[in-house]
């Protein structure tokens, strides 16, 4: 799967936060401390976990303000200034209602903001956390606490291993690096001092979101009375606690603590598969991909050959569509009909594909063009597939294209406006079934444009 596009959203305070989205469906917000978006996808445990946990929902990631990708000289790290750094990512995607997923450090910033946004957090997990810091206190943490001082390297190294478990050395050791570059040795310090001031002890009764506290009875610390205190003080809350000695989601058995999100969030029997095709009358953004000179493909290969090529189609595409959250409508062994309830992510997705492809043409023996059309409006949904004038719009706008092209009503392009996509008119254009012209804008993809 491709790499989740970076984008970012402004504080109130004028701080910029990196995030990125995965999949499509119900909005799931992770929140993870000390972090940095692009080394973590590079972690194949990590990026494994990202992608299962996609499969069902869109999941969202962010690095918190002074960490990652994220603006890294910042006025403060309390409380509620990571509550303004969460508060950023969900306004920039709109998001009503979310369930929130904090991990260890970010427990405390994830109770405060479901306590505070009763209406806003659907469902609120707490993954080996705590409600304040003097929770997670133990002398091998104080003792950590001195070597930050004075030997910054030999601290990560065995925070991470602390973390992970002491029989994770390897990912541990990666970890460790990573966390060395989402942070100098001074932030740190900084946030690690805000971090031992943290207590949200007395909002833990006012939290009204249904809560779920998952713990691994080998990790320490916290301990597991630790989690038992924080699921006994929240109204409602449920405790899972699980096996394993590993603080981190991604290692260990993943599938246990995927099965007990699933069936928190009640999704636990539904399919995986492909997304539901939206009912009738939802704004929807189209996107067509057709490859160009698919028949003279076959004539030229034969139906064997011509068949492995169109299928690397079919993997390029699909990754394109799971990575910016496309509903996959059908495959037309030449071509995809997908949908988007963003016109943006569509976009996105198109710009992707295009780019994916021109890295494949550079090395393959059998190049492979691809146009792509898109529109948007409110198709008719039917027995999973759309209907419409807005998809035959689509469908003839991508047969306008040229392979390596990106085509775009203007519907298309005024949705976007604002948010950096670079358009070139093509004027008024004679499309078949339609009685008047139509306003094509080719979009730009390729990085020198």
């Amino acid at each position: 799967m491709m790499e989740p596009r970076i984008q970012y959203a402004k504080t109130a305070d004028g701080v910029s936060i990196a995030f990125w989205t995965l999949g499509e469906g119900p909005p799931l917000v992770q929140m993870v401390p000390w972090t940095h978006l692009h080394l973590e996808w590079q972690f194949p445990e990590c990026r494994r976990w990202y992608e299962r946990l996609a499969e069902k929902r869109r999941l969202v990631r962010y690095d918190h303000r002074g960490c990652g990708l994220s603006q890294r000289e910042v006025p403060e790290f309390s409380p509620d200034a990571h509550l303004l750094d969460l508060d950023a990512v969900v306004e920039r995607l709109g998001l009503e209602a979310f369930a929130l997923l904090g991990n260890q450090n970010s427990g405390p910033a994830a109770i405060a903001y479901a306590a505070r946004h009763p209406k806003r957090v659907s469902h609120l997990m707490l993954w080996c956390s705590w409600a304040r810091a003097s929770d997670a206190a133990s002398p091998q943490l104080r003792g950590l606490g001195r070597l930050m001082d004075t030997n910054w390297e030999l601290y990560t190294e065995t925070l991470a291993n602390v973390i992970f478990g002491w029989e994770a050395r390897e990912p541990a050791r990666r970890w460790a690096s990573l966390m060395r570059e989402s942070l100098t040795h001074e932030q740190a310090r900084a946030l690690v001092h805000a971090l031992r001031q943290w207590d949200v002890t007395d909002l833990l009764p006012q939290v009204r979101s249904p809560t779920l506290v998952l713990h691994r009875r080998g990790v320490v610390p916290p301990s597991v009375d630790v989690a038992r205190q924080l699921a006994a003080r929240i109204p409602n809350a449920r405790l899972a606690l699980l096996e394993g000695t590993s603080g981190a989601t991604f290692l260990g058995d993943t599938e246990a603590v995927l099965d007990a999100i699933d069936e928190f969030l009640g999704e636990g029997e539904k399919p995986a598969a492909k997304a539901a095709v939206p009912a009738a009358g939802a704004f929807r953004t189209v996107l067509f991909t057709d490859v160009e000179g698919s028949t003279a493909l076959t004539q030229r290969l034969g139906d064997a050959r011509a068949r492995d090529v169109l299928r690397e189609h079919e993997r390029i595409v699909r990754e394109a569509l799971r990575a910016h959250g496309g509903s996959e409508v059908k495959a037309m062994g030449d071509g995809f009909m997908a949908s988007f309830s963003s016109a943006t992510r569509a976009l996105e997705c198109a710009i992707a594909t295009q780019r994916a492809f021109a890295a494949h043409n550079e090395s393959a023996k059998e190049p492979i063009r691809v146009r792509i059309g898109l529109n948007a409006g409110e198709p008719i949904a039917e027995a999973e597939d759309l209907f419409g004038t807005a998809v035959n719009l689509a469908a003839r706008i991508a047969a306008q294209a040229e392979g390596g092209e990106i085509l775009a009503s203007d519907v298309v392009r005024q949705l976007v406006a604002g948010k950096g996509f670079l358009f070139a008119d093509r004027g008024d254009v004679a499309l078949r079934g339609f009685e008047d012209p139509v306003r094509l804008f080719e979009v730009r993809w390729r990085e020198e444009g």
